[in-house]
């Protein structure tokens, strides 16, 4: 018998977390001009949506990433090998690497795929300019508007337009747009506009699609994603049901849970007060209660980080995690399930559960952590659109 965890993904949330972020589009595409540089419906072009399914579509699977996602207009990753898969999967629509290449060797896989490349240093121009490519590769000039993270300074920016130009002529490039990525659209109300400004005083009015909005910019300055003729935003964490902001959940926005991680109530202790539970004597009882062991601990991915209190459910009941996480077990508070049983099914978060983003915010960390730490003991369950897994 497979040891009782299971992580349950669902593709429906996917598609459904995709359209909301098309709806936020379409709404800041209706808008009257305001702020941030938008434009009316009438004036704005085409705004083209990259799924990011980087580390392993945030550790749901690329190819169950591929069909979720499979209305998107692209899909965006770090990793060259990610790109064949996607293409073995049978996904034809346009393809990012995020971080481009990083050697000459890279070069024949990506024309071979129909890659697009981000450009953010030197040395990739220069493995442009050295390669005997048989067709142009597409590109994203990438800016460093204050990330200090990837990409060409603003003065360091004509010379690199230059040169890519030049190797348009010579049939080595192709398409060159124009990226950059916010340090703080997660925080105070107006921190982009800096870097927004820098953005368009650095490329002027070199003709160019433009990519500048991630998860937490497409909610909060959905105005940016339709300010061009040729627009490319970057979801990346919302897409997954969870929010970039802190203090909010997903669910604020319309999003669906996309992960579910459950485990089954290995044994139940009844344990007296003033007795302590697990590593350390972390938690001790405050009265006589029942303690439920759970089959999942930091091995499968939960934060050992997570203290006492933090919620996970039972049956649809709310709980808390009482004592310390421990490599492959946990334990929780059972007194508000009474009828709660070994066997049952504990929802750590997810549907039927707590919100990830609150787990991830009583363990100090956030939801990216928790789904990308996903450990590959545990099972995967894809749930199809319209198909029921036993609760």
């Amino acid at each position: 018998m497979p040891r009782p965890i299971r992580a349950l993904i669902s593709q429906q949330a996917m598609s459904h977390n995709l359209s909301i972020i098309r709806q936020y589009l379409d709404n800041a595409r209706q808008a009257p001009a305001g702020g941030h540089g938008g434009t009316p419906a009438a004036q704005a072009g085409a705004t083209h949506i990259w799924a990011v399914i980087k580390a392993n579509a945030y550790g749901h699977g690329l190819e169950t990433a591929i069909a979720g996602f499979s209305q998107a207009d692209g899909l965006a990753m770090l990793d060259l090998q990610e790109t064949v898969r996607c293409r073995d999967a049978g996904w034809q629509g346009p393809l990012l690497l995020l971080e481009g290449f990083f050697e000459p060797g890279d070069l024949p896989v990506l024309q071979q795929n129909r890659v697009v490349s981000t450009i953010h240093h030197p040395d990739q121009i220069r493995m442009l300019q050295a390669s005997t490519l048989a067709g142009p590769l597409d590109v994203f000039l990438k800016i460093n508007t204050g990330m200090n993270r990837l990409g060409f300074a603003p003065q360091q920016f004509a010379d690199a337009h230059q040169d890519l130009l030049a190797l348009q002529q010579q049939g080595k490039v192709g398409r060159i747009g124009f990226m950059t990525h916010f340090a703080d659209a997660d925080g105070a109300q107006g921190a982009v506009d800096g870097p927004v400004q820098l953005f368009r005083d650095t490329v002027g009015d070199r003709a160019g699609s433009i990519s500048l909005c991630n998860s937490a910019a497409v909610l909060r300055y959905p105005q940016l994603a339709v300010s061009a003729a040729d627009n490319w935003v970057r979801p990346g964490i919302c897409l997954y049901g969870s929010s970039p902001f802190a203090n909010t959940t997903g669910q604020e926005f319309g999003l669906r849970q996309t992960m579910t991680l459950q485990a089954r109530l290995l044994s139940i202790q009844h344990v007296k007060e003033g007795q302590s539970v697990g590593y350390g004597s972390t938690y001790t009882a405050t009265r006589d209660m029942r303690i439920g062991v759970v089959a999942c601990g930091y091995a499968d991915g939960y934060p050992r980080s997570a203290p006492s209190g933090t919620p996970a459910s039972v049956n649809g009941v709310a709980t808390q995690l009482a004592g310390r996480v421990s490599m492959d077990m946990l334990t929780i508070d059972l007194d508000p399930i009474p009828d709660a049983a070994v066997g049952d099914w504990v929802t750590l978060w997810g549907n039927d559960g707590p919100h990830i983003d609150d787990v991830a915010a009583s363990a100090g960390t956030i939801a990216y952590e928790l789904l990308c730490a996903l450990a590959r003991r545990v099972p995967v369950h894809i749930e199809h659109p319209g198909e029921s897994i036993e609760k």
